[in-house]
């Protein structure tokens, strides 16, 4: 009997020490955009964009909880504007987003998520808009860092499937409200 659980515990430590070595060659990087096509001018697609009070008009999570409390400071449209919400909703949790950096003349602007519920992880995150034909693309997207040894979780996830509708819910919002005459 005594036997049997020591090539048990052999074998899963030997697993573990495995899964450990492999989660040290597997990136941290991550990266996730969407882009859609829009029949209307790069500046009325800019419009909805260029501030965190924009982006707001058209978010995908804005869904899971109307109620959720938000906070705004700073000024619309310039870095240092800040959101923080708080939702009683796990799939909305609790976090604040800020501004960093907006660059009116490329049309992107750039901003800083720290999600603290339902679990702590931080975001880079844009939104880029160019001419595309007689209207404009919009790409929405985020760069993040996921710590090791939970790379290993890159093995087993798909971000389209994790967050590709609520990105496209996002983004199908933004052509809505772009295309509006």
């Amino acid at each position: 009997m005594m036997r049997t659980f020591k090539r048990i515990i052999l074998f899963l430590t030997t697993v573990l020490i495995i899964l450990l070595v492999w989660a040290a060659f597997i990136s941290g990087d991550c990266k996730y955009e969407k882009s859609i096509s829009i029949n209307a001018p790069v500046e009325k697609v800019w419009q909805n964009t260029n501030s965190l009070k924009a982006m707001d008009q058209w978010s995908p999570w804005n869904d899971l909880d109307p109620g959720m409390k938000k906070d705004w400071i700073g000024t619309t449209g310039q870095p240092g504007e800040k959101v923080c919400w708080d939702s009683k909703n796990k799939n909305a949790g609790k976090g604040c987003q800020e501004l960093k950096k907006v660059d009116e003349a490329g049309k992107r602007i750039d901003t800083e998520i720290k999600f603290l519920t339902p679990y702590e992880s931080e975001a880079k995150a844009y939104v880029i808009v160019v001419p595309e034909g007689n209207g404009s693309k919009a790409t929405w997207g985020f760069t993040s860092q996921i710590p090791y040894p939970f790379t290993l979780m890159k093995l087993f996830m798909n971000m389209e499937d994790a967050i590709g509708k609520d990105y496209q819910k996002g983004l199908s919002g933004l052509k809505a409200l772009s295309e509006k005459p």
